[in-house]
């Protein structure tokens, strides 16, 4: 036989997204069975961010239910995506893998303590029956400013090529790059490395579904949430020993069936779940009501924990950060976790008086307030009103209605001097993209990991 097909079956971006789940184990199942039936080899592989704590099942467990779903799934190596590095403390990522039936490459992931875990690889070769060396790299995107917060560090995916790529061609027939970088670091790299002949990608959540060809890399990825699956077929030409032709195709999940065991074995996690998240933290006599486009006491108090948890001057919170109102009574820790699911940190920044005006501005205009957001953390409806504290924002009404700022005063009723620097504390999502820009700008940042804003909103239930 001179011809040989060798497959590649890939998740990215699951995100807890549990629903989907019994979908991708029953396509698994059958492709692994027709392959194996077939004599062909095969590789299953995820690209990272299949774990996202704004699921019950991955809170309760720090993402060891999501190990457990790939191990049944027959995975045979995955890399990881940031929601897997900066969303658990170091510990809980230290121990995330050690019960994982399949390989861990992540060839940029450092411990800055210098204790690598057992199941970290940088690089790792498969091999065929019939002896063909698929060599796999892992890459996943460096937000240092995460990661050395909680005792880890990535370094940069080009340095990590230059200094894995020399090594993988002579060890290799075949170089597999699984890339959580997105679509234009992906373009890249295969621009700069022709030896890589396929990069299946993930992290900007894009869908190729019939794969990319630049230069001579096939870039592939399958969106998000696993409404598809991706599935990669090279021909090795043994005579010639070399590719001769590789295909990417996403695979469409929405009407295919469901494995049953998968089915009920997230039923029993769910259960589990609903145990550890049962647990009381608190109680209030009367209801805390909340409106996306008012101010509550719940949503007032969260934002003054906020700004005493960070020492702050200011802070500022979206309103629409808090999903659900709480009834009175018995506050459990999954009742903070389902009204405020979001993997989001508080974040301390400078800013100038002048530029603290012009992010109020921002933040009372509707483009902000009715934002449907999608992404950055954010993992509710919209964003909602700005609430503050520190600070007093006067308003008035054009005559077409909208809303403008008059004056900001400080709590003591003094004017927001232009110039001064002030402490803000905020949502780490404004420090993403361009949803306040002064903020994203801002030359320092200090992020509050491993707390996620529902740890405070426990504090801010507790006074009630």
């Amino acid at each position: 036989m001179s011809e040989e097909k060798v497959y590649f079956y890939y998740t990215n971006d699951l995100h807890s997204h549990f629903e989907q789940w019994p979908r991708v184990t029953a396509f698994l199942k059958e492709k692994q069975g027709l392959r194996k039936e077939n004599n062909e080899a095969a590789f299953t592989m995820d690209i990272g961010d299949h774990v996202d704590r704004s699921h019950p099942i991955t809170e309760a467990s720090n993402g060891l239910a999501n190990v457990e779903l790939l191990n049944e799934a027959g995975y045979d190596i995955v890399t990881l995506g940031n929601n897997e590095g900066i969303t658990l403390s170091h510990q809980e990522l230290y121990q995330l893998y050690d019960k994982a039936d399949f390989q861990v490459v992540c060839s940029n992931l450092f411990s800055r303590d210098e204790l690598t875990p057992f199941w970290l690889k940088r690089t790792h070769t498969f091999m065929t029956e019939s002896g063909i060396r698929i060599g796999v790299l892992g890459l996943t995107a460096p937000f240092n400013a995460f990661y050395e917060l909680l005792d880890w560090h990535v370094e940069n995916e080009f340095d990590i090529i230059e200094r894995y790529i020399e090594d993988l061609k002579k060890e290799s027939d075949i170089i597999v790059l699984l890339s959580h970088l997105g679509i234009s670091v992906d373009q890249e790299i295969s621009r700069r490395y022709p030896a890589i002949d396929v990069i299946i990608g993930g992290h900007t959540h894009h869908l190729l579904k019939e794969g990319e060809l630049v230069n001579q890399t096939l870039i592939t990825a399958a969106g998000k949430h696993c409404y598809y699956i991706g599935e990669v077929e090279l021909i090795w030409d043994h005579k010639e020993k070399k590719v001769i032709s590789k295909e990417a195709a996403a695979i469409s999940l929405q009407d295919t069936g469901k494995d049953l065991e998968t089915e009920e074995h997230l039923q029993q996690l769910l259960q589990q779940a609903d145990q550890y998240l049962g647990q009381a933290v608190a109680s209030v006599e009367k209801p805390l009501e909340v409106n996306w486009f008012g101010e509550t006491p719940i949503i007032d108090s969260l934002t003054k924990v906020l700004r005493r948890w960070t020492n702050a001057d200011i802070a500022m919170l979206n309103a629409g950060v808090l999903l659900d109102s709480l009834p009175a009574g018995a506050i459990t820790k999954g009742d903070i976790h389902r009204i405020c699911p979001h993997p989001i940190n508080p974040v301390l920044v400078d800013l100038k008086g002048d530029q603290i005006i012009e992010t109020v501005r921002a933040a009372l205009s509707p483009a902000f307030t009715e934002l449907k957001l999608k992404g950055f953390g954010f993992r509710g409806e919209i964003l909602g009103k700005m609430i503050f504290s520190g600070i007093q924002v006067g308003t008035a009404f054009h005559r077409n209605g909208e809303v403008y700022v008059k004056r900001v005063y400080t709590e003591d009723g003094y004017p927001i001097h232009p110039d001064k620097v002030y402490y803000v504390a905020t949502a780490d999502t404004f420090t993403f993209g361009q949803l306040l820009p002064e903020i994203a700008r801002s030359a320092k940042k200090q992020y509050f990991v491993p707390e996620f804003l529902r740890d405070l909103l426990v504090y801010a239930v507790k006074q009630h």
